[in-house]
């Protein structure tokens, strides 16, 4: 890895100044490589979960040639010079000032296997969009889609542009330590901490996306049903397999019934059966799902308020290959709870209720910064009042997940969900150097106004003069 490392980095020096036909030709390649094998990566997927939905896994690659689309279409403008303001008298004699968007250099990316795909092909979209190389991990959780991946990445691109490295976790702690010039990580933020701690020793920065318990709160005047379906169609992406899936809900005390008789509804239209429902995605593997139903079994043993939602009466029992379990609901489960502390990660959802909505803010803000905060409320001012006493990396308004999909928009954490952003011109930003660039002109002002040493009268009377409220 090492040595892959200098010869992208003596490629990128010999480069020079990466043209925006070249940046256009290697973000052209990339949308082709998915676009072409789009087939074959939903095989590769349906083999690293024991089931995926195809559809599904087209939805994931819509979402990340979007993000390549999007990046191929704008990155003329994104790199233009940006002129800034010279105070005057400067300005006056002709001096001028500009930043330009610089590559950083070389930047590893490291992805997750829960959307392997979109965590390493929409990140480098911004990254190829900069003008930088790249080096990808691809998870070994999935291990057939990074072995394909792989593959397709040295056959589409010269290993001096963009290369795949492959392993465990001993290979991504010495991918994390190794002198990029900007490290992007999609993960547990307990993964991420170490990766955060090695890339310090090369003052190396990082973006890190980090997941972590996203709230919904129901407000009472909103759309119980609407809240019900939206809610659900997102959790049941993945099978909740997903960093911004919601983790638990916060609807009122009188509302509750209601709401969960409309998601009981709702997700047994969408999957009436779900052992051999192809649209139904299993979990990982088998030790996330001993992992989800260890929350489940403590859950029950501690006498909370457990309800499946099973519409076929299926028995969930010893599973090989693909590891399925129901939409299950927790209501009022205690803090102590594991389920309540850890990212969930899977077809589980929680259930609070409250009285008053302060209750609400008050328990997101007194725990760790969520990286998606959903809202469902009709009132603007309910609205309002939520984002301002609240936050989060993302938020959204009467649907959930969805504001990751817009490219305009910049994805990323906040505190323990994450830092930095990608997507879009805030994803070409993080992978970009902003260097100051200042034009003298031909005049000395400091010379002609005595602001050099000697000092005397005539530089007393100009900070006289400048020096003002």
């Amino acid at each position: 890895m090492k040595a892959l490392l200098q010869k992208q980095r003596d490629a990128f020096v010999a480069e020079g100044f990466v043209s925006a036909e070249t940046r256009v030709d290697r973000l052209d390649r990339a949308i082709s490589l998915l676009h072409d094998n789009r087939d074959t990566i939903a095989d590769a997927l349906d083999q690293d979960f024991g089931n995926r939905s195809r559809h599904q896994t087209l939805m994931e690659l819509y979402a990340t040639l979007e993000s390549l689309k999007h990046a191929k279409k704008r990155v003329r403008r994104w790199m233009k010079q940006d002129k800034r303001k010279v105070p005057l008298p400067l300005a006056l004699v002709g001096a001028k000032a500009r930043v330009e968007y610089q590559p950083k250099g070389v930047v590893g990316i490291l992805g997750t296997w829960n959307f392997p795909i979109n965590t390493t092909f929409s990140p480098l979209a911004g990254v190829l969009a900069a003008g930088n190389r790249v080096m990808i991990k691809f998870s070994e959780v999935s291990p057939a889609t990074a072995t394909l991946m792989a593959g397709l990445v040295a056959s589409t691109f010269d290993e001096t542009e963009v290369a795949c490295v492959s392993g465990g976790p001993e290979v991504g702690a010495a991918f994390s330590s190794l002198p990029f010039d900007h490290l992007c990580f999609t993960g547990s933020a307990t993964v991420g901490k170490h990766v955060m701690r090695a890339a310090a020793e090369n003052l190396t920065p990082v973006t890190l996306e980090l997941g972590g318990k996203s709230p919904v709160i129901i407000a009472r005047d909103s759309d119980l049903e609407d809240a019900a379906v939206r809610i659900m169609t997102g959790k049941a992406l993945n099978s909740g397999q997903a960093c911004l899936g919601p983790d638990y809900i916060m609807v009122a005390e009188d509302q509750l019934e209601d709401f969960i008789a409309h998601a009981t509804k709702w997700t047994g239209e969408m999957f009436p059966t779900l052992l051999d429902n192809v649209d139904c995605c299993s979990v990982i593997n088998e030790r996330h799902l001993r992992r989800l139903r260890s929350y489940v079994e403590e859950a029950v043993s501690a006498g909370a308020d457990v309800r499946e939602i099973n519409p076929a009466g299926e028995d969930f029992g010893p599973q090989e290959g693909a590891y399925k379990m129901p939409f299950t609901f927790v209501v009022n489960a205690g803090e102590d709870l594991k389920i309540m502390q850890e990212e969930i990660f899977g077809p589980l959802l929680v259930i609070k209720t409250y009285e008053h909505l302060e209750e609400c803010t008050a328990y997101i803000n007194s725990h760790p910064r969520p990286l998606g905060l959903y809202i469902f409320s009709r009132d603007e001012a309910t609205q309002r009042h939520l984002l301002d006493r609240t936050v989060s990396g993302g938020a959204c308004i009467n649907d959930v997940m969805v504001h990751a999909s817009i490219e305009d928009l910049p994805f990323g954490g906040v505190g323990s969900s994450g830092i930095g952003h990608y997507r879009g011109f805030n994803g070409f930003k993080t992978f970009s150097h902003a260097r100051a660039v200042y034009k003298q002109s031909k005049l000395n002002l400091q010379r002609l106004s005595g602001m050099v040493p000697p000092y005397g009268e005539r530089a007393d009377k100009v900070l006289a003069r400048i020096i003002r409220k």
